[in-house]
């Protein structure tokens, strides 16, 4: 059985930082692209970031550029999004997902989720 197990959400004041880390089990990490969706109340889901299996590509939204920074360690079965510089309009519930494909916006393209973690950034 395939799980994705987030952690690392919090209460922040804008400035500062989180790191979150979305552990894996049950699948072949190397071999799933990751990515990081986020949904903040009242609004649609959105791609945040998303890594290769071998972690040589990266894809970020335009908001996110130059202040977070998506990364994994295979061995460890676990991908993390560094976040710095924190606003308030990145307020949201942070999912974790696994595509077999490759790594993609496409949210339709992840098979596996996890059940999110919620970050807060205090203005």
């Amino acid at each position: 059985q395939v799980q994705l197990v987030e952690s690392g959400g919090g209460l922040v004041q804008a400035g500062g930082s989180l790191r979150l880390s979305c552990a894996a089990s049950g699948l072949t990490f190397r071999n799933y692209g990751m990515g990081w969706f986020r949904r903040a109340p009242g609004k649609e889901r959105e791609f945040v970031a998303a890594v290769s299996g071998s972690g040589g590509n990266t894809d970020y939204r335009d908001s996110v550029k130059g202040r977070f920074t998506i990364s994994r360690d295979n061995a460890k079965n676990t991908v993390y999004l560094q976040m710095n510089s924190l606003k308030p309009e990145d307020t949201a519930v942070y999912y974790c997902a696994g595509s077999r494909t490759y790594y993609t916006r496409n949210y339709q393209q992840y098979t596996y989720w996890g059940q999110g973690t919620q970050v807060t950034v205090s203005s």
